[in-house]
């Protein structure tokens, strides 16, 4: 039998170059069978997000993106792309989990970078050390959305196994946004990758 259970742990005012958010800090435990599995994520929430769909980012850590502006990948693009469009709407959730890697952790996905380099695309990486092309799981992304009284959401994603696992969580994604950033020609295969064999909407692509 499987069991989950979230609990907020902080709030505090969060000033941004972006403009002020509130960041929450949550903690969830999920598991089945004995196994426990504890993940934790923070929240940043702009405006009023409960009286019409608010615009919600779940966006996966990634140390080598948002950190070290990494060309191989577009996640630093999105999470700024995301922000900018949250606060021009003055209303709006940025999810940030600790999935390095879509769930692999930092050290396997620089793993993966190198077989990579010696022409592998990112699902055969994945699976050459022995995991699925992606690990994450969406459980805690839907019930912090939940915890803060939001039900109904236009999500930021090209994404449809995040659209899905919000819908089987009881969150209503009434629309999906694209979010989707110009390619540096070092992420040109990464993006391809993410279309053909991961399922990722693009209209540009």
């Amino acid at each position: 039998m499987s069991s989950s259970s979230v609990q907020q742990i902080a709030s505090a005012s969060f000033p941004t170059r972006w403009g002020k958010f509130r960041i929450y800090g949550f903690r969830g435990e999920f598991g089945s069978d004995g196994e426990v599995r504890v993940e934790e994520a923070v929240a940043l929430v702009m405006g009023d997000v409960r009286s019409t769909p608010a615009l919600v980012r779940v966006h996966s850590q990634c140390l080598t993106g948002d950190v070290f502006h990494s060309l191989r990948c577009d996640c630093r693009q999105q999470l700024e792309l995301s922000l900018a469009m949250i606060a021009q709407e003055e209303a709006g959730i940025l999810i940030y989990e600790q999935q390095e890697g879509r769930g692999i952790g930092l050290m396997a996905k620089l793993q993966a970078y190198e077989l990579q380099d010696s022409g592998l695309d990112t699902v055969e990486a994945n699976e050459r050390l022995g995991f699925k092309a992606d690990h994450r799981e969406f459980a805690l992304p839907a019930e912090i959305l939940k915890a803060l009284g939001v039900t109904r959401v236009r999500l930021l994603s090209n994404n449809p196994d995040k659209v899905e696992a919000l819908e089987r969580a009881g969150v209503k994604v009434v629309e999906r946004v694209p979010c989707e950033v110009p390619p540096t020609q070092h992420a040109e295969a990464y993006l391809k990758t993410k279309k053909k064999k991961m399922g990722h909407l693009f209209t540009s692509r």
